[in-house]
């Protein structure tokens, strides 16, 4: 492992020279390109440097042990000998992690899709309860979250949602949201039931990474692009203008309404967002379905179809399904208090990946 470091270190030198070439500075997408990986190796060489200190500072203490005959002294040194192999430990895993190849969209915006599953109406007010616990979490953790397009309904005096997509964006929202797609399923008491039996409803929420324009190419003759009047509420102007767009992706038959702006324009800039995002997951798809079943994370293919959670009200209770986590704490969490269940899931996927490069 520690060989490649040096790789690193020419590498890092190799970066900063480019970063300095005008030529660079007006690519705008090569100077992001760059920048990146520029910060990543950068990190990979000073987590190097550090435990290069601590192998030196180590090799002293062990000296000190050696040679010293004070009792206290001796405790002394090894009580720092602890710490410092402790030290090393972490920064040498935490090398390792960072030797793994780095995940392509990695520090992307992405699309959050959620929708009713099996329920009914008890379906939409979990969706809505799911967005609103992500949300919550955005605004604890720095994710800033823009509405894309939703269809929401009434449930007696509260709000269900069948379908809503909105854009998180910030440096960590693939990174923290990447592993949420599947079927997320409720046990609880519906607010329609008179007679306080549980039943059991599901959401399902699709994670898309925004794609670079070169992942994704859209020609405008495998498109269908449809205008019409928006219905439901919006106001006098959203029933009465052909502000609503539909546009339909020819090749693969994915349609996209967006109808929540009063601006043609603006429903339709969404929509291609949205398809833009739908056509990478489903390029992604097709790669996934290529790969055996041993290669695919622990922690989930990201299918829409898979069920990865359950929430149960009852029990305060939360159960991730791909690794085995039960937290009795559903009521913190549905407030946004997710750190703990994604810092599991992203633990266990470490692992994983560790296992895979022969790191771990």
């Amino acid at each position: 492992m520690f060989s490649k470091l040096v790789v690193f270190e020419a590498r890092l030198d190799v970066l900063d020279r480019q970063l300095m070439d005008p030529a660079v500075a007006s690519d705008s997408r090569r100077l992001r390109d760059l920048t990146r990986e520029a910060s990543r190796v950068r990190d990979i060489v000073d987590q190097w440097h550090a435990f290069q200190r601590l192998e030196t500072e180590l090799t002293g203490a062990r000296e000190v042990l050696v040679g010293e005959s004070d009792p206290e002294m001796r405790e002394l040194a090894r009580s720092e000998i602890a710490d410092l192999e402790q030290r090393r430990a972490a920064t040498e895993r935490d090398i390792k992690l960072s030797l793994l190849p780095p995940d392509p969209y990695e520090g992307r915006p992405i699309l959050l899709e959620i929708r009713a599953g099996t329920g009914g109406d008890e379906a939409a007010l979990f969706a809505a309860d799911l967005y609103r616990m992500y949300q919550r979490y955005g605004e604890r953790n720095g994710l800033r979250m823009e509405e894309i397009s939703s269809h929401p309904i009434t449930v007696g005096s509260t709000l269900g949602l069948k379908e809503v997509v909105t854009a998180v964006t910030g440096e960590a929202a693939y990174r923290t949201l990447r592993f949420e797609g599947g079927v997320h399923r409720v046990q609880r008491v519906p607010l329609t039931e008179a007679q306080g039996r549980i039943h059991t409803s599901a959401a399902t929420v699709v994670v898309l990474p925004e794609p670079d324009e070169v992942e994704v190419r859209i020609e405008a003759k495998d498109l269908r692009i449809d205008t019409m009047r928006a219905g439901g509420p919006g106001g006098q102007s959203v029933n009465t203008t052909d502000s609503a767009v539909r546009i339909v992706h020819v090749p693969t038959g994915l349609t996209v309404l967006c109808m929540d702006e009063k601006s043609q324009h603006k429903n339709k800039d969404k929509a291609m967002r949205i398809l833009k995002a739908r056509l990478l997951e489903k390029q992604q798809a097709e790669q996934n379905a290529a790969e055996s079943a041993a290669r695919r994370a622990m922690v989930g293919t990201g299918d829409r179809s898979e069920r990865i959670r359950t929430y149960n009200f009852p029990q305060n209770r939360l159960t991730d399904h791909r690794i085995g986590l039960t937290l009795y704490k559903l009521d913190a969490v549905v407030e946004g208090d997710l750190q703990e269940l994604f810092d599991s899931l992203n633990a266990t996927w470490q692992a994983e990946q560790l296992q895979k490069s022969g790191l771990g």
